[in-house]
């Protein structure tokens, strides 16, 4: 039984898949932050592009 305890506590093959899935989510998280933090900007910048975009007239010079 000493052997079969011994064994689990040496195996680090979990321990690998744990840290991916901490990194993963600590990257997912992160991501989500920052486009929380820029929403703002973003939606302000799109307005004002669109606005922008509506009121340019092209000319043609041929």
């Amino acid at each position: 039984m000493i052997k079969v305890l011994t064994a689990f506590r040496r195996d680090e093959d979990g321990a690998v898949t744990v840290d991916w899935v901490v990194l993963t989510a600590s990257i997912v998280g992160l991501g989500l932050a920052v486009l929380t933090a820029i929403n703002g900007g973003l939606t302000t910048a799109m307005a004002t592009l669109i606005t922008n975009l509506g009121t340019i007239h092209t000319v043609f010079n041929w």
